[in-house]
């Protein structure tokens, strides 16, 4: 029972992250949204490492992290 609010306390971090990196962007950060991008990556990582977000919960932020990826990759100052 308790390892369920831990997995979607996961998925709610990594949510916070993709808003967080949202947020930069519409506001034109550009270095903040790219940390963001990098927190998300790094953060993926180590949760699905550690078992707390299940396989289609990592496809699902790997190919969000990929999409940002692509998408900033020619946003800097």
């Amino acid at each position: 029972m308790f390892a369920f609010f831990r997995k979607r306390r996961a998925a709610a971090e990594l949510d916070a992250l993709i808003s967080e990196m949202k947020v930069n962007l519409e506001n034109n950060y550009k270095s903040l949204a790219h940390e963001a991008r990098k927190k998300l990556g790094q953060r993926t990582e180590e949760l699905y490492a550690a078992g707390m977000i299940s396989a289609s919960e990592y496809e699902k932020y790997s190919s969000i992290f990929t999409e940002y990826t692509e998408m900033l990759k020619d946003y800097h100052h």
